[in-house]
């Protein structure tokens, strides 16, 4: 029988990244074997034949891979003269590693370390989302040089438990896990109808097909959930960063309330810029893209690359 998100991946998704001028390139990231799948930009003139782009890294979060989730900002970007990549992060897409390691700075220095495979050496602009917003963070402050500018949506510097608590009420859920990989059909249309502001129609097949499709490596998956949570507040030494942050945040995200990005802006000081989306969940870079698009360019137009 086939399975229509599968479908969706490979055809519809894998299409959006190829009509951006995008390709699939694995990258052995370390000496453990881990290899990191990242979309790249297809190859170009020799470097001084080029005039210089201004890189974009879009990192995703735990409801789907990389294309999935960026697949409406690439050719946005591209269009506009960025060249985009998208790493999948290890334990998603075509991501693997042998390595125990579960941490976010695991994820960052991978990416690190994959970008400077693929010679992107000049300081770039890093986008999270979720996630992948803890792991822009992370890479912004131990990589200042590689990284210029820092865009994040739905996400903290660092996830300390009273957050994750004061999630699992919001949603009456007993762990994390339970919250953000579904085992059942009622789950799944849980996970993904309380992302968006506007509750999408999701037929139990497309439901069935998202379980089968986008949960899978459950316990690598569910340890990386554990260990981004931060128990200890005082043990944790509070980065400065050099970067300028752009916050983009959807103002009915019931996963990362508004209150925390405007709590984080205060936080993060002058250096940080607070900008809302109305009528958006988490997922407001699917459910409005062309407002996250807008917003996202903007800023990136401002940045000013040494």
């Amino acid at each position: 029988m086939v399975n229509f998100v599968q479908v969706l991946r490979d055809h519809f998704v894998d299409r959006l990244g190829k009509s951006a001028g995008l390709r699939q390139h694995a990258i052995t990231v370390d000496e453990a074997g881990t290899i990191m799948n990242f979309w790249v930009p297809k190859h170009k003139k020799a470097p001084e034949e080029e005039k210089k782009k201004h890189a974009v890294v879009l990192v995703h979060g735990f409801a789907g891979d990389g294309m999935m989730t960026w697949g409406f900002q690439v050719g946005a970007l591209s269009k506009h003269g960025y060249d985009v990549y998208v790493p999948d992060l290890v334990h998603f897409g075509g991501s693997t590693s042998p390595s125990p390691d579960r941490s976010v700075g695991f994820q960052a220095r991978g990416i690190a370390a994959g970008l400077r495979e693929l010679g992107v050496v000049e300081q770039c602009t890093v986008v999270g989302f979720s996630y992948g917003g803890l792991v822009a963070f992370e890479m912004a402050a131990v990589y200042p040089g590689l990284v210029r500018s820092v865009v994040v949506s739905g996400a903290a510097v660092s996830y300390m438990v009273a957050m994750n608590d004061a999630l699992l009420a919001r949603f009456g859920v007993a762990s994390i896990r339970e919250l953000m990989l579904p085992e059942t059909l009622a789950g799944v249309t849980r996970l993904l109808t309380t992302a968006f502001y506007k509750k999408p129609w999701l037929p139990r097949r497309l439901a069935k097909d998202f379980l089968k499709v986008m949960c899978s490596n459950r316990e690598e998956r569910a340890e990386m959930l554990e260990d981004t949570i931060i128990r200890d507040k005082a043990a944790l030494p509070a980065p400065v960063f050099q970067q300028n942050i752009l916050l983009l945040w959807a103002e009915n995200d019931n996963f990362f309330p508004i209150e925390i990005g405007k709590k984080l802006k205060e936080e993060l000081g002058e250096k940080a810029t607070l900008r809302t989306i109305r009528k958006a969940g988490h997922l407001a870079n699917l459910e409005r893209p062309c407002v996250y698009n807008r917003c996202l360019k903007n800023f990136l137009d401002h940045v000013t690359l040494t």
